[in-house]
């Protein structure tokens, strides 16, 4: 008698994660609208009383929700501040792509970057100094959420810095990962005396621009 063939199992659907959101999903909308809401109502508050004087308990009540609710979105007052800086920082990276010239120089195009950032910083310079201030004295929670912002500003850096190596406008043993944590460190000096008063806004957008001419002075690939 012929063994009967055994039949392969039937082949089951992946199961659907059922906590994913689809972009659509009302309650990932109403989230978004409840996260905008909160910066808008911390941006009044913070404007009118002083950083120091806005507590997450006011801020919600201007947002029109419980003080419980807002702790779903955010933990402090500073992590609303890091949350405006990313916003700005995202923004800035958005302006330089729109008029991004791939094929010009470095230096030019780090310029651009950094002047993009540096105008929308100003823009709102009383909310922009005590961002940054918060920035320099976090706690553990906040520092990981700067780190992680921080993070992005030198992976951006890199990826112009990667492109230019690429296209022979930069030296070929120029580690673009230390060039870009480097350009960011001179960011962070100029903009540490501007947050605390030290300095006005276009001396720091000088300072920052003089501080990567020279480190381009030893990057950039000789003719």
């Amino acid at each position: 008698m012929a063994r009967q063939r055994e039949k392969a199992p039937a082949t089951q659907p992946p199961e659907r994660d059922k906590t994913a959101l689809r972009p659509d999903d009302g309650r990932l909308l109403r989230g978004r609208r409840s996260r905008a809401a909160i910066l808008k109502a911390a941006r009044e508050l913070f404007e009118e009383k002083g950083f120091d004087k806005a507590t997450l308990r006011t801020i919600a009540r201007r947002a029109g929700m419980g003080a419980s609710s807002i702790y779903r979105h955010f933990q402090s007052k500073e992590e609303l501040l890091i949350a405006e800086l990313a916003d700005l920082q995202e923004e800035a990276w958005q302006r330089f792509r729109e008029g991004d010239e791939r094929k010009a120089p470095v230096r030019k195009r780090v310029s651009r970057f950094l002047d993009s950032q540096h105008d929308l910083l100003a823009e709102d310079s009383d909310l922009t100094l005590i961002a940054l201030r918060a920035t320099t004295r976090p706690g553990a929670r906040v520092a990981a959420q700067v780190l992680a912002l921080n993070d992005r500003t030198i992976g951006l850096l890199m990826e112009v810095m990667q492109m230019g190596r690429m296209q022979a406008k930069l030296r070929r043993d120029v580690d673009v990962l230390e060039a870009a944590r480097v350009i960011f460190n001179v960011t962070q000096g100029a903009r540490i005396p501007w947050a605390n008063g030290m300095t006005d806004a276009e001396s720091c957008r000088q300072a920052i621009q003089t501080g990567v001419d020279l480190l381009f002075s030893g990057l950039e690939a000789r003719s």
